[in-house]
């Protein structure tokens, strides 16, 4: 797509890869509309985007309130008089081992991770397809391909997410409105630090969010559906071939990950 001149609605935009997103899409020109709950960090994140396209708004609202989520898709589109992209962004983690995360934990998680952006996907959609051009930018995770011990909630949303991405790319592969699908790995956002949950197994190099942003940004304007960002995993490894690897031998692969994750834990 083109981004200079497009109208985009970008959730999970108040800090992280967000906020480097929308900076970076309001500097190639794009009229941003910023969703997520924390209005002044928002406000923070306007004031950039609107140095570079004026007509950038927010929105503040929480989107595990899923009639919400559904109703910003609507605001934002008259707002705009049209909605170029939706970029479902928002997340939440939930690290918690499964034998203790409870059915209320998991629908939470399942709401804002899944629920939410399928939703606003829904919302964005027929009014896509209706006026003939549209794309929706699902931001799942390597989560979303890959098991992380003790986020059995986290990946449960994530995989759904990448789910529903490539059938809906089935389903519109003849239509005007495209859809792509974007894993980040390890980025260093506030995702690590969420109060009520348990510490990280994970404990190597993060990459910084710009970086990330970068590449769905780069992701945007190709012509592909699925984007691994970064390609590359830090410690060199490639996240694709990471992915494909479980496909080959999952009960190795989970044989493999439960070693890690309990070494991890006993250290």
């Amino acid at each position: 797509m083109e981004l200079s001149g497009a109208r985009i609605l970008l959730t999970g935009a108040s800090s992280g890869i967000g906020a480097s997103l929308a900076r970076q899409l309001a500097e190639a020109g794009a009229t941003m509309g910023l969703v997520a709950r924390r209005r002044d960090r928002l406000e923070e994140v306007l004031a950039d985007c609107r140095r570079h396209t004026p007509e950038s708004q927010l929105w503040s609202v929480d989107l595990s309130d899923l009639a919400a989520a559904e109703v910003v898709v609507h605001e934002a589109w008259d707002a705009f008089g049209a909605l170029d992209c939706l970029v479902n962004n928002a997340a939440m983690p939930k690290r918690r081992p499964v034998a203790d995360t409870s059915a209320d934990e998991v629908e939470e998680v399942m709401n804002l991770n899944f629920s939410s952006p399928m939703r606003m996907g829904q919302a964005a959609l027929g009014r896509m397809l209706e006026r003939g051009s549209g794309m929706i930018v699902n931001v799942s995770s390597m989560g979303g391909r890959i098991p992380i011990a003790h986020e059995a909630a986290y990946c449960a949303a994530k995989f759904a997410l990448a789910g529903w991405s490539e059938t809906s790319a089935l389903d519109l592969a003849d239509t005007p409105v495209e859809i792509k699908l974007i894993l980040p790995g390890p980025i260093a956002t506030e995702i690590w630090d969420v109060p009520g949950n348990d510490p990280t197994v994970y404990d190597g190099e993060l990459v910084p969010p710009e970086e990330c942003a970068a590449g769905i940004l780069a992701a945007m304007t190709d012509d592909g559906f699925e984007y691994y960002v970064p390609p590359e995993i830090p410690g060199g490894i490639d996240a694709k071939d990471l992915a494909v690897t479980k496909t080959k031998d999952c009960d190795g692969f989970i044989d493999f990950i439960a070693e890690v994750a309990a070494s991890a834990t006993e250290g």
